[in-house]
């Protein structure tokens, strides 16, 4: 896009705070972010700012049963914190108890703005300064930072609204409708019929945590999802971490378990039919003799264009295997007072339905940009080095892999900022603007995935190029080699300074 300059901005006035870096989300993007700075850049003032009232992202957001990640721990843990914890796949409690630990630390408590929601930033080239509009969650109050650099660490989902879309009649539903991201506190689903609407990575979450209580769950699919078991302790993990000091078994899992997520990551996308049939295997054996596997568990597309689901030890198979739990296959026509019809006619009677119908995407949407009065519109945009914004000057935020540990990318991008900013320093430098000029360069959307959540955002997502800084991939190995190795200074990337008269002290 062409942003007008106007070479204008709000003046300061004394009375704003001032931070060298304002981070946007506490989860786990922010903590990353903050504790890579106060390690490697000490001397630089930061602020974490979320709208809610803890922190946690995510991982205090969502309060359903069975609450965990969908990637290792170890990987989902940040390099420079060892994961303690046994289970492969960690409860959501184990992740947000790691967060905290995390803050307390790095002391990041002092820098928490907790309750404070970013309405909007506007960038002055005059001052070389973001000036961001806050607004206190719980009441009217406003208030105002200005700051060198701005960090989006706000998660790719909106964490008011999930996706919800509405269902012939559901208002005749005599009993209660529920999206995980809004689960009630004091549900009782004890002897109760449920059915969970969704086949995603929560649905899969759900069933087993449910179902031993529950009189009956079941989840309804519009189509399958390749789901595969995970074992809750990996027999080489713990071996490395027996024989081994914590901190070089710590790298070594995490390097192993990222190239064994790779190394089937590739085969499927280059052998797809191959990791179908031993996916279908593995689902086989988990079944009792006799289940009509292809009929749930056959997804009409290609392994990995959506993200996998893993089952811990097995345990959404084995509720199917012991009755507690089903799978039905089906349309839905309409909700009826005790239940939801389908278009073959069938009736699944329930006292709740569970909505695991997804997210709603919303990365870099959360507050409204300028750059010196000219509106950003994030999807015309075109995204340097997987971490900055075409067009817009000292931005810079974390998206995580659709591929693998979400972590893994938040702690590479907070290395390279933090590379950044020190040459910046050196080099007496201090705006850093992405310019995409190259008339070669394709466009392209910015993820690759087909997964419901991500095509619905398409539009308003910025765009990947096709070569050189502007590219985008899935790949840790091709973005630590860009962010941990790769030099600094771009032809893209124009670095300028700001006059001295502008320079504003740090406030504590």
């Amino acid at each position: 896009m062409t942003i007008t300059t106007r070479a204008r901005g709000r003046k300061r006035d004394e009375r704003d705070e001032y931070v060298d870096v304002l981070i946007v989300g506490a989860g786990i993007s922010g903590i990353g972010t903050a504790s890579r700075l106060k390690s490697r850049l000490p001397d630089k003032s930061f602020l974490i700012l979320d709208a809610r009232e803890n922190i946690g992202g995510t991982w205090d957001l969502f309060r359903y049963p069975g609450l965990r990640s969908d990637t290792d721990a170890q990987n989902f843990g940040y390099e420079s914190k060892p994961w303690r914890g046994e289970r492969a796949l960690a409860d959501g409690s184990e992740i947000l108890g790691y967060l905290q630990e995390t803050v307390a630390e790095n002391n990041l408590a002092p820098h928490l703005r907790l309750g404070w929601k970013a309405l909007a930033a506007e960038w002055s080239s005059e001052q070389g300064l973001w000036t961001v509009q806050l607004s206190r969650s719980a009441s009217a109050e406003a208030s105002t930072v200005q700051c060198r650099w701005l960090f989006g660490a706000t998660g790719y989902y909106d964490h008011e609204e999930g996706h919800r879309p509405h269902f012939e009649t559901e208002e005749r539903f005599q009993g209660q409708i529920i999206h995980p991201q809004h689960w009630p506190d004091d549900l009782d689903y004890t002897d109760k019929k449920v059915v969970i609407i969704g086949s995603g990575a929560t649905a899969i979450t759900l069933v087993p945590a449910m179902a031993p209580d529950a009189a009956q769950v079941t989840m309804l699919q519009r189509s399958p999802t390749y789901v595969i078991s995970l074992p809750s302790r990996d027999v080489l993990t713990v071996t490395l971490q027996t024989l081994l000091p914590e901190a070089l078994s710590y790298r070594a899992i995490r390097r192993i378990n990222r190239d064994r997520l790779a190394v089937i990551y590739a085969l499927s996308r280059r052998y797809p039919d191959l990791m179908r049939a031993l996916v279908r295997w593995t689902n086989k054996r988990a079944l009792p003799k006799g289940y009509p596997v292809d009929e749930h568990f056959r997804p009409h597309y290609n392994p990995w264009e959506e993200r996998m689901c893993f089952a811990r030890d097995a345990d959404f198979f084995k509720a199917i295997s012991d009755g507690s739990a089903s799978v039905v296959t089906g349309q839905i026509a309409r909700f009826t007072e005790h239940g939801v019809k389908l278009t073959t006619g069938d009736h699944l009677e329930a006292d709740i339905i569970v909505t695991a119908t997804g997210l709603r995407m919303m990365p870099l949407r959360a507050m409204a940009l300028t750059v010196d009065g000219a509106a950003i519109d994030v999807a015309d945009t075109v995204i340097y080095k997987s971490m900055m914004l075409s067009g817009v000057p000292n931005f810079a935020f974390a998206f995580g892999y659709t591929n693998a540990a979400w972590t893994l990318k938040v702690d590479l991008v907070a290395e390279h900022l933090c590379r950044l900013l020190a040459h910046m320093d050196s080099a007496g430098q201090a705006v850093a603007t992405p310019v995409a000029n190259d008339p070669t360069l394709e466009l392209t959307p910015m993820v690759d995935f087909r997964a419901g959540y991500v095509q619905r955002a398409m539009d308003t997502l910025p765009r990947r190029g096709s070569h050189g800084p502007w590219s985008m991939e899935q790949d840790y190995r091709m973005d630590r080699d860009r962010l941990l190795q790769g030099p600094l200074e771009d032809p893209a990337l124009r670095l300028s300074s700001v006059d001295q008269k502008n320079h504003l002290p740090k406030v504590s």
